[in-house]
C-alpha cells in the first residue's frame, strides 16, 4: 500500500514545495513550467506566467526541491546500510564520522581552494576522499586482534567525528575571507541554497547506484542483522561485503555532503520510522525509506525557507529540532530493538 501512496504524496509534495515561498505562486503555474520542459507535452502549456514566476520556480525552487528530494532519499539509504553494517540502531552517517570528514574536505575547498585541478569537482572529490579516509580511521581504530566491537567502533566514531568537527573549525577560523567565512559556516549547518541543475545530476547518480547496490545486496544485510557467524554460515563474504558496503556508503555520504552540507539525523530517523512501520527485511526497508526520506527533506527545507520569511534558516537546525526528540524518544523506548520490527 505504501509504494502506491509514496509516490502520490512526493509528486504533490514537489509541486507544493515549489509554490510555496515568500513569493507564492499557483501551483497550477508550477506545473505548466515543468511541462514545457517535458519534449512533445510543452505545447500543451499556455505560457501565461511572467518571466520572475518562470525564474523563481525553475531556475531556483525547482533545483533546490530535486536537491532535497535526493539528499533526504540519499541519507535515509546511507542510515540504512550502516545500521545494518554495525548492527547498532544508533548508527548513522554523522554518528560514525562520515559526515564530519567529508565536512574537512569540503571546507578545505570552500575556504583555501585545495583540489583546483578537479575543477567542478574538486568539492564532491574532497568531501568523499573526507569520508572515505574517515571511514577507514574508524573501523581501524575499533578493530583488534581482526575483530570489530559495535561499542568500539560508535566510540571511535564519535571522538573522530569530534576531533574532524574541530579541525574544521579550525580551518574556518584560520580562513582570511570574512564572506567565505560566513558562506562556510551556513554550509556547515546544512542547506539546500547551492542548489543548481548542474549539481543534481551528481548527486542523482550516487543516490541511483547506491540504491540499486543496496537492494540487489537486501539478502546481505538481513544476514548482517542475523549475526556474522551466521552470515557467514550462510554463504556471506563478510569481510568483502563490508568494505564494498563502506566504500560505496562513503561514496554517497561525501557526494550529498559536498552538495548541501552536513545535515544530521535524518540518516538515523527515517530507517528506524520505515522499520517501526513495515518491519526490517531490507528489500522493502530500502525502498519505503527512500520515498520517506526524500518527502522528509523537501518539508523540511520548506519549514527552513518559511519559519523566518524572508530570512532563512539552515535546514540542519530543522532536522535537529525534528531529530532531537526522536532520537531521545528511541533511547526510551524500551519495546524497540534494532531490527525488530514491530
Amino acid at each position: 500500500m505504501l509504494l502506491f501512496v509514496l509516490p502520490v504524496v512526493l509528486f504533490f509534495s514537489m509541486i507544493l514545495a515549489v509554490a510555496l515561498g515568500p513569493v507564492a505562486i499557483h501551483p497550477f503555474t508550477v506545473w505548466e513550467i515543468a511541462l514545457s520542459h517535458v519534449p512533445f507535452l510543452d505545447n500543451l502549456t499556455n505560457e501565461d506566467w511572467t518571466n520572475a514566476q518562470y525564474n523563481i520556480v525553475w531556475q531556483v525552487r525547482f533545483p533546490r526541491v530535486l536537491l532535497g528530494l535526493m539528499i533526504g532519499a540519499g541519507l535515509s539509504l546511507a542510515g540504512t546500510g550502516i545500521q545494518a553494517l554495525v548492527r547498532n540502531s544508533l548508527a548513522d552517517p554523522y554518528i560514525l564520522g562520515v559526515s564530519s570528514g567529508a565536512s574537512v574536505g569540503a571546507t578545505l575547498v570552500i575556504l583555501l581552494g585545495a583540489f583546483d585541478l578537479f575543477g567542478q569537482y574538486a568539492l564532491s572529490f574532497a568531501a568523499f576522499l573526507g569520508a572515505l579516509l574517515s571511514v577507514i580511521l574508524v573501523f581501524s581504530l575499533s578493530q583488534i586482534a581482526g575483530r570489530i566491537s559495535t561499542t568500539r567502533l560508535l566510540l571511535s566514531g564519535i571522538a573522530l567525528s569530534m576531533i574532524l568537527s574541530a579541525i574544521t573549525n579550525f580551518i574556518v577560523i584560520s580562513a582570511p575571507d570574512e564572506d567565505k567565512i560566513h558562506s562556510a559556516l551556513f554550509w556547515m549547518m546544512g542547506s539546500l541554497v547551492g542548489a543548481d541543475w548542474d549539481t543534481l545530476p551528481i548527486v542523482g547518480i550516487a543516490v541511483a547506484i547506491t540504491f540499486i547496490f543496496l537492494l540487489c545486496q537486501a539478502r546481505s544485510l538481513n544476514l548482517l542483522l542475523m549475526g556474522e557467524e551466521t552470515a557467514v554460515t550462510l554463504g556471506l563474504s563478510i569481510n568483502i561485503f563490508r568494505k564494498v558496503l563502506i566504500l560505496v556508503v562513503s561514496l554517497l555520504t561525501g557526494v550529498i555532503v559536498a552538495a548541501s552540507g552536513a545535515i544530521g539525523f535524518v540518516g538515523l530517523m527515517i530507517p528506524h520510522m520505515v522499520r517501526l512501520l513495515i518491519g526490517s527485511d531490507h528489500k522493502k526497508v530500502l525502498t519505503i525509506s527512500l520515498f520517506f526520506g526524500a518527502i522528509f527533506m523537501i518539508w523540511a527545507d520548506v519549514a527552513a525557507r518559511l519559519i523566518l520569511a524572508p530570512e532563512e534558516i539552515p535546514i540542519g537546525v530543522v532536522t535537529a529540532l525534528i531529530g532531537g526528540p526522536f532520537f531521545i524518544w528511541l533511547i526510551r523506548r524500551s519495546s524497540y530493538s534494532f531490527g525488530g520490527g514491530k
